[in-house]
C-alpha cells in the first residue's frame, strides 16, 4: 500500500476583497507541533502592502459614510460566521501548537469580542463626542470621525484573537486598514479573512498579509498613505522605527503588549478625530 503524499493548502493574501497571490512569488513553510510542515503562506512584499494600502484608501470613505447601525450589523454577521466555522478554527490553532481545549476557549473568545466591537459602533460616539459650554449663542459640538489607514501589526500569539481584538475596534470605528498577520500563528487571521469577505465587508476595508515584521514593517511605517499604526508586542526596536517614521506625515502610533486583548472600547477612540462644529443659536 503506497504512503500518499498530503496536498498543503497554500495560504493567500487578503487585499481589496480578492485572495491574490504574493507579487514577488515568494512563500513560508510553516511549522506546527513537532515540527510538522502544516501549511505553506505567502510572504509578503513591499508591493503587496502598497497594493493593499491602495485598496484600503480606496475603500475607506465609503465604510466611513456607512451608518454605524450598519457598520454594526456586517461586523455582528463576521461573528456569526465565526462561530459557524468555530470548529476549524480550533483545528488550525491546535495545528500551530495550541492544545485542543485552550484553541476552542481563543476561538469562543475572538466570536465574543467580535459581537462585543459590533455593539460599539452605534455607541462610541455618544460616550466620546460632547456638548461643549461655550460663552456665545453657539451650540458647540465634539464628534469623533475615522483618522482613515491605519496599518497594523498584530501579536504573535493568540494567533486568531490577536487579530480580531486588533482589527475589530479600527473598523468599528469606520477605518480601513492593512494587517500584517502573526509569523508564527497566520493560519487563523487568513482563514478570518475567509469570514470577513463572507459577511457583506466592502472589499479594501480590511486587508490581511503574511510575511515577516523586518520585511515589512518598515515600508509599513514610512508608507506616507497610512495614517496610522496599532502594533502589538512589539520589541524595543520596533517602537523606535515605528516612532522614528511615523514621524514623516504625523501618522498616529498606539503601542500595546501582546496581551491587550480584553475589548477596551477606547481602542477605539485611539484612531477617532474629534471634530468640534459651531452652530450658531438664534437670539430673539
Amino acid at each position: 500500500m503506497s504512503t500518499r503524499i498530503p496536498v498543503l493548502k497554500t495560504y493567500k493574501l487578503y487585499i481589496g476583497g480578492q485572495f491574490p497571490r504574493t507579487e514577488s512569488g515568494r512563500a513560508m513553510a510553516l511549522e506546527g507541533r513537532g515540527g510538522r510542515h502544516v501549511a505553506n503562506l505567502c510572504r509578503a512584499s513591499r508591493k503587496d502592502l502598497r497594493n493593499a494600502v491602495v485598496a484600503a484608501r480606496k475603500a475607506q470613505s465609503g465604510w466611513a459614510s456607512k451608518s454605524a447601525y450598519l457598520r454594526g450589523q456586517i461586523l455582528y454577521r463576521a461573528a456569526e460566521m465565526l462561530e459557524g466555522r468555530a470548529a476549524q478554527f480550533a483545528e488550525e490553532l491546535r495545528l500551530q501548537g495550541d492544545s485542543a481545549a485552550s484553541a476552542r476557549r481563543e476561538a469562543d473568545a475572538a466570536t465574543e469580542l467580535l459581537v462585543h466591537y459590533a455593539g460599539w459602533t452605534d455607541k462610541y460616539a455618544q460616550v466620546f463626542g460632547s456638548v461643549n459650554p461655550v460663552a456665545s449663542p453657539h451650540f458647540n459640538f465634539s464628534v469623533p470621525e475615522p483618522t482613515g489607514v491605519i496599518g497594523v501589526l498584530a501579536p504573535g500569539a493568540p494567533g486568531l484573537l490577536g487579530i480580531v481584538a486588533a482589527v475589530a475596534p479600527l473598523v468599528a470605528g469606520g477605518n480601513a486598514c492593512v494587517a500584517l498577520a502573526s509569523a508564527t500563528h497566520p493560519l487563523s487571521a487568513v482563514t478570518f479573512a475567509e469570514v470577513l469577505n463572507d459577511s457583506d465587508l466592502p472589499g479594501g476595508v480590511v486587508n490581511i498579509l503574511t510575511g515577516l515584521r523586518g520585511e515589512i514593517l518598515p515600508p509599513m511605517a514610512t508608507h506616507k498613505d497610512i495614517d496610522g499604526i496599532a502594533a502589538y508586542g512589539t520589541s524595543a526596536a520596533e517602537q523606535t522605527l515605528i516612532g522614528e517614521n511615523a514621524a514623516l506625515n504625523v501618522k498616529r502610533v498606539a503601542l500595546h503588549p501582546a496581551d491587550a486583548l480584553d475589548g477596551d472600547p477606547y481602542r477605539i477612540l485611539e484612531f477617532q478625530e474629534i471634530k468640534t462644529t459651531w452652530h450658531p443659536v438664534a437670539v430673539g
